[in-house]
């Protein structure tokens, strides 16, 4: 039976990057909703920035721009990182919206019907700096039940406690460093009490949580009534202003979860269905992913919300535990902190994606990135028990084909085939790492079976051709039967897997069907190794990575390769390769400087030191261009890469063929330093 599920993640704020954190969430999600999908469900995934709040507004003040503005760029940073990641959102919006608008204020005007919103001065913490009242998540101190410091106003990792920001203990505020001070606010809140049976029977027998997070519900916030939910703060603040209380704005927690269903509303205006069919149907599962630290909100005050509006409660909250780097808390100073844009300059994404879903269970537990264990599971599971299959097969059949009939192969296809529903069983529970562990096995029988019958002897025997072709039809079987289980989470390699061998590979049941008699492609590369050095760079501090000098712009010392001459410190740069004579404003505008990203990169034959770049500038055609940094970088390593490229240098013919451009480099006695943007870039932007 088809099933109708709407799958949502936690919306990101717009005040930060996305970073390895965030991702194990998203990446948890999109596994799902492509794992349903491949199943042959109707599945819609939505998410949206969460735009509003007093800490949108500072930082837009800080940086002399509207609040309109900066979350206008950070949706841009976002949905360009989230894409990278292979993300596979149906539709991306922002609670900033009409949409959300109108729906908040459906909302709203439901629960003022129902005589729920109450009015009254309540104290809270006033920053005197940035002069605005603090939210609970931008009030730092020590927990007032267990003592742990750094903790945020309304609960405490540490001991799991929850409590108002003014018990915390030494606050201070994280957007000015200023100690609060305690002043009267004219608040409105909504009333629970009278949802709380409703709440209780969701949160404890409705089948929607996770057993650990149903108990700590009981145990921590419905054993008692339930407090009235504060949902208004008093100008200035960056939001929606509450169409019945001039001067008062919905506090963020209320607008952000009915961004959920804005941009569900978005998306089927786009898409010309009905809103009413994916949330207030009894048969469409809403399926919510988030982190441990937003559990109450969407388990008892978003519960509540939507029984008031009419909507239906989710029929699964999956909650999921924080990443921590070597055992610890992401650290800035550590290096620890790492960004999906900085992962995305020295690694795959698809790396990522694996090594998590070989970590995530359907617990709570928080993930540990360890460094070593990363290189391990990629290059032993990935290229040595996955990938390997297909290379030591498919360039021995790239003449022939597979054969005509299946061959014998001792009911191996046949064991993967039964394997199927314990496999799909394990991704319905979110239990990644046992799907993974499923699908490892299956390769490793395959593998066994590439030692035993050894095709590179074959290969050698002219004789022996048609149980060549036999045996690498079973070793190519057996591989796309694994990467279509592996689809959900490695979609690029499912693909290129798929194009090999003449498959569609986008339906689940394609894993029990058998191939023969087709064409094989020629076998391109399908994965790299991790090398261990480029995960240790990418956690080294960004403070500690010392910065290549820049020389200036056009200088005679850049060669057609590209090369740009410069490094070690200042002094011993300078006196390789001193200054270039002075030019004037005139002659530097002359050139044109632009943002470029790397779109495919292969080494040149015959050639020592060139690398063969295509390059998109965001729009029109692609550049070709000839760059000498082979000795620097793998090609693969470059692909999706921002770089800066001199785009009006006139075409030059080389021995290759045509030069289009040129990229900018630095380096001295031999090293080669690519020249990056910072995050936010965009191809086609120009240096100024």
């Amino acid at each position: 039976m088809t099933r109708q599920i709407l799958v949502t993640s936690a919306l990101p704020y717009a005040n930060g990057p996305i970073h390895l954190g965030h991702l194990v969430e998203y990446i948890q999600t999109d596994i799902f909703a492509r794992f349903q999908r491949l199943r042959g469900h109707n599945v819609a995934y939505l998410c949206a920035d969460d735009t509003h709040g007093t800490a949108i507004m500072i930082r837009a003040q800080k940086e002399g721009r509207t609040p309109e503005q900066l979350i206008a760029d950070m949706t841009v940073q976002h949905q360009r990182d989230f894409a990278a990641f292979g993300l596979s959102f149906d539709h991306y919006g922002s609670t900033n919206s009409p949409a959300n608008y109108a729906v908040a204020s459906g909302i709203w005007a439901k629960l003022r019907a129902a005589d729920m919103v109450v009015e009254r001065s309540v104290e809270r913490l006033y920053d005197p700096v940035q002069k605005t009242f603090l939210a609970d998540r931008f009030v730092v101190g020590e927990c007032p039940r267990c003592g742990t410091k750094e903790q945020y106003g309304d609960s405490c990792e540490s001991c799991g406690s929850t409590y108002t920001a003014t018990e915390l203990k030494n606050p201070r505020s994280v957007h000015s460093g200023a100690t609060p001070e305690l002043r009267p606010s004219q608040q409105l809140f909504v009333r629970l009490t009278g949802l709380q049976p409703m709440l209780t029977e969701w949160t404890q027998r409705s089948g929607a949580l996770q057993s650990e997070v149903a108990n700590y519900l009981a145990g921590h916030f419905l054993d008692k009534p339930l407090q009235d939910w504060d949902v208004s703060r008093p100008a200035p603040y960056f939001g929606f202003e509450i169409p019945d209380a001039k001067g008062q704005y919905w506090y963020v927690w209320f607008d952000a979860p009915i961004g959920y269903i804005a941009a569900a509303k978005e998306w089927c205006e786009r898409t010309g269905q009905s809103l009413d069919a994916w949330w207030k149907n009894p048969q469409c599962e809403v399926v919510h992913f988030l982190g441990k630290d937003i559990t109450y909100f969407h388990t008892l005050f978003w519960p509540a919300l939507l029984h008031v509006g009419g909507y239906q409660l989710p029929k699964r909250v999956q909650i999921h535990g924080f990443l921590r780097v070597n055992g610890e808390k992401m650290s800035k100073s550590k290096g620890t902190f790492v960004t999906a844009a900085r992962y995305l300059e020295y690694l795959d994404a698809e790396w990522l994606r694996y090594y998590y879903a070989s970590k995530l269970s359907n617990k709570i537990d928080d993930l540990d990135f360890q460094q070593d264990e990363f290189v391990g599971k990629v290059n032993s599971d990935l290229v040595g028990r996955v990938v390997n299959l297909a290379s030591r097969s498919a360039r021995f059949v790239e003449a022939t084909g597979l054969s005509a009939h299946y061959p014998d192969d001792g009911g191996l296809f046949a064991r993967g085939a039964a394997a199927s529903e314990a496999i799909a069983t394990a991704y319905e529970a979110c239990d990644y790492r046992e799907a993974m562990r499923l699908v490892m096995t299956l390769a490793d029988a395959a593998n066994e079976y590439v030692e035993k019958r050894a095709p590179w002897t074959l290969k050698k025997d002219p004789a022996r051709a048609q149980e060549l072709q036999d045996v690498c039809t079973v070793v190519l079987n057996l591989f796309h039967q694994i990467v279509v289980y592996l689809q959900p989470v490695l979609p690029a390699l499912a693909a290129r897997g798929a194009a090999l061998l003449g498959s569609r590979g986008d339906r689940w049941e394609l894993a029990q069907t058998r191939l023969v008699g087709g064409k094989v492609a020629k076998f391109e590369h399908l994965m790299a190794r991790v090398e261990l050095d480029k995960v240790q760079a990418m956690f080294v501090p960004e403070a500690a990575v010392p910065v290549a000098p820049v020389a200036p712009a056009p200088t005679p010392t850049i060669t057609p390769a590209a090369t740009a001459v410069g490094t070690g410190d200042a002094g011993d740069a300078l006196s390789k390769e001193p200054l270039a004579s002075e030019i004037g404003i005139d002659e530097f505008q002359k050139v044109d400087l632009r943002i470029a990203k790397v779109i495919a990169a292969e080494a040149v034959p015959d050639a020592k030191k060139l690398l063969r770049l295509t390059l998109s500038l965001g729009s029109g055609p692609t550049r070709n261009v000839f760059a000498g940094i082979k000795s620097a970088y793998e090609p693969e390593q470059l692909v999706g890469r921002l770089v800066v490229m001199v785009a009006n240098l006139a075409p030059r013919k080389m021995k290759f063929g045509l030069s289009e451009g040129m990229v900018i480099a630095a380096g001295t006695d031999g090293e080669v330093f690519l020249l990056s943007p910072d995050a936010g870039a965009r191809p086609g932007q120009r240096l100024h």
